[in-house]
């Protein structure tokens, strides 16, 4: 099965990691699993979200196994991770290999630090392009006002949060059809947040 990782560390925003978990490790209409969904951290000590969760990861950057696609989460604050070289190593390690790369939010600032996604188009949480921009001069950044989701090739991001479900969605349907993520989209009711009001 492919497998698909999911970056962690301290401070991590758990919704970012939660919906990739949500899409993936949903199994097909007749029941079959179709990805081997894995959490990776520096150490195996367990993860404290921004939330107060505790996370134990899977694998650390030692031991992970090879990706096919490599998800990279935010945190309200990332000054410790872009300047963490075990992280931006990792991150660079693991592009050699996956064939997706997808950033939320403030995850496009370990994608500018890595380097790998230089004269590519990508998006931040809004309000946060502008800086984006200024401290990674060689990424392509969209305007996070307008733009929630942008691919660029390999790579693709999205403002994080609850749109990091699209992030997702998006790669899912890439990887399996759009049957299978119409059915995701309605296993996890998301119909019901289009038309919560009724």
């Amino acid at each position: 099965m492919p497998t698909i990782g999911l970056l962690m560390y301290n401070g991590v925003l758990q919704i970012e990691v939660i919906a990739t978990s949500d899409v993936f490790a949903k199994p097909s209409a007749d029941g079959k699993q179709l990805f081997n969904v894995v959490s990776i951290a520096e150490t195996k000590d367990p993860i404290t979200t921004e939330e107060g969760m505790h996370f134990v990861p899977d694998y650390t950057f030692e031991n992970c196994p090879e990706l096919t696609a490599l998800f990279v989460p935010s945190a309200y604050d990332m000054f410790a991770q872009v300047h963490n070289e075990k992280i931006l190593n990792f991150i660079r390690a693991k592009n050699k290999e996956a064939e997706y790369v997808v950033s939320n939010c403030a995850g496009a600032q370990l994608i500018g630090a890595s380097g790998i996604a230089d004269g590519k188009k990508i998006v931040t949480w809004i309000g946060g392009g502008e800086q984006l921009q200024k401290e990674y001069p060689n990424l392509k950044v969209q305007n996070d006002s307008l733009v929630t989701f942008v691919e660029d090739g390999k790579f693709s991001s999205s403002n994080g949060n609850l749109a990091s479900y699209i992030s997702a969605l998006n790669l899912v349907e890439k990887m399996t059809s759009a049957e299978h993520r119409k059915f995701v989209e309605s296993y996890l009711y998301l119909d019901r947040l289009q038309d919560w009001e009724n």
